[in-house]
C-alpha cells in the first residue's frame, strides 16, 4: 500500500492558502491592481454604449490573463505547483477580507461612526454616508458573506477544477464584474458581458459556499441549506443571494433590506428569519468566513489528491 504524491495543483492550493493566511494580499504591485489598470486602459479605447463593445473589451482584457494561466498549467510538476501557489496567494482575499471586517467593527465599537462608514467603502460599493452603526454592520456582514464566495471559495474551486487557468480566469472575471458590472448609464449595456461571465463562474462556488457554511455549523446545517435556497432566489444576484442567506441562517440573523447605490435605491428581500444585525455580529461573520474557507480548502484538496492505492511487488 502506497500513498501517491499530491498533485502539484493540490500542493499549490494549500501553499497559496497558507501564504494568504500568513501574509494577506501583496502590499505592492498586486496583480489584481495591475489587471485593473490594464482593464482601464483597454476600456478607454473601446468603450461604447453596446453589448458588443463590452464583449470585445472583456475578450481583450482577458486574453493575456488566460495566456498566463495556460502557460502556468504547462510547466513541469514542481514549477506548476509553485506557480499555482503564487497565483492562489494573489487571487485569495480571505485574510484581507477578515481584516477589513474587523477594522469596521473596531471603529464602531470605538464610537467612530464616520470612520466606520468610510472604512466600509473598502468592502462595498453602496452609499454609506447616512448608515447607522447597525446598518454599517449589516452591510459589512453581507460583504463578508458574498466575498467569502468570490474571493476565497471561487479561487479554490476553480483552481481545483482547472488548475492555474481556473484561478486566474475566476479572479479576473470577478474583478471585471466589479469594474464594469454596474447598473449605471455608462455600464448598463457595456458591462453586460462582465456581469454574465461573473454570474456563470460564480454559480458553482456560491453553492459550494452554502454547503461549506452548513458544514461549519452542523447543528444548523439544515436551516442553512433551506434558507439559502428558499430566500436566496429572491435576491437580485443569483449567487450572492444564496450565500448571504446561508450566512444569515448560520448566524441566526436577518440580512437584506434598503440598500442605496449611486444608481438608486434597492429594496432587498429579507434573507433569514432571525433578529436584525447588530455590531456584535460582525466578528462572528468574520470567524464563520474563515471556517468556510478552511472547510472548502480541505474539501477540494481531498477531491484533488488521489486515494491510497495497492501496489503488488
Amino acid at each position: 500500500m502506497t500513498l501517491p504524491a499530491a498533485p502539484p495543483v493540490a500542493v499549490g492550493l494549500v501553499a497559496g492558502w497558507v501564504a494568504d493566511q500568513l501574509l494577506g494580499d501583496p502590499r505592492r504591485g498586486h496583480p489584481v491592481a495591475l489587471l485593473g489598470s490594464w482593464a482601464d486602459w483597454v476600456e478607454a479605447r473601446t468603450h461604447a454604449d453596446s453589448r458588443a463593445a463590452g464583449i470585445a473589451t472583456e475578450a481583450i482584457v482577458l486574453a493575456p490573463v488566460l495566456a498566463l494561466g495556460v502557460a502556468a498549467g504547462r510547466l513541469p510538476a514542481p514549477a506548476r505547483g509553485g506557480a499555482t501557489a503564487a497565483l492562489v496567494w494573489a487571487a485569495l482575499g480571505g485574510t484581507s477580507l477578515g481584516r477589513e471586517g474587523t477594522a469596521v467593527h473596531d471603529l464602531l465599537v470605538d464610537g467612530d461612526l464616520p470612520g466606520a462608514r468610510a472604512r466600509l467603502r473598502h468592502l462595498v460599493g453602496r452609499v454609506t454616508d447616512d448608515l447607522t452603526a447597525d446598518e454599517v454592520a449589516r452591510a459589512a456582514v453581507e460583504s463578508v458573506a458574498e466575498n467569502s464566495s468570490d474571493a476565497v471559495v471561487g479561487t479554490l474551486v476553480w483552481g481545483a477544477l482547472l488548475g492555474p487557468l481556473g484561478v486566474v480566469l475566476h479572479r479576473a472575471a470577478n474583478t471585471l464584474d466589479a469594474m464594469h458590472g454596474h447598473r449605471t448609464q455608462r455600464y448598463a449595456r457595456f458591462g453586460w458581458a462582465a456581469a454574465r461571465l461573473d454570474d456563470a463562474l460564480g454559480w458553482l462556488p456560491a453553492r459550494v459556499t452554502v454547503l461549506a457554511t452548513a458544514a461549519a455549523v452542523p447543528l444548523r446545517a439544515g436551516a442553512v441549506v433551506g434558507t439559502a435556497f428558499r430566500d436566496g432566489k429572491d435576491h437580485p444576484s443569483p449567487n450572492a443571494g444564496p450565500v448571504e442567506a446561508g450566512f444569515a441562517a448560520a448566524l441566526g440573523i436577518r440580512l437584506g433590506g434598503r440598500t442605496v447605490y449611486a444608481s438608486g435605491v434597492e429594496e432587498r428581500p429579507a434573507l433569514g428569519h432571525g433578529r436584525p444585525v447588530t455590531v456584535a455580529d460582525l466578528p462572528r461573520a468574520v470567524r464563520l468566513a474563515r471556517r468556510v474557507g478552511a472547510i472548502t480548502l480541505a474539501a477540494v484538496v481531498a477531491v484533488a489528491v488521489p486515494g491510497i492505492r495497492l501496489r503488488s511487488g
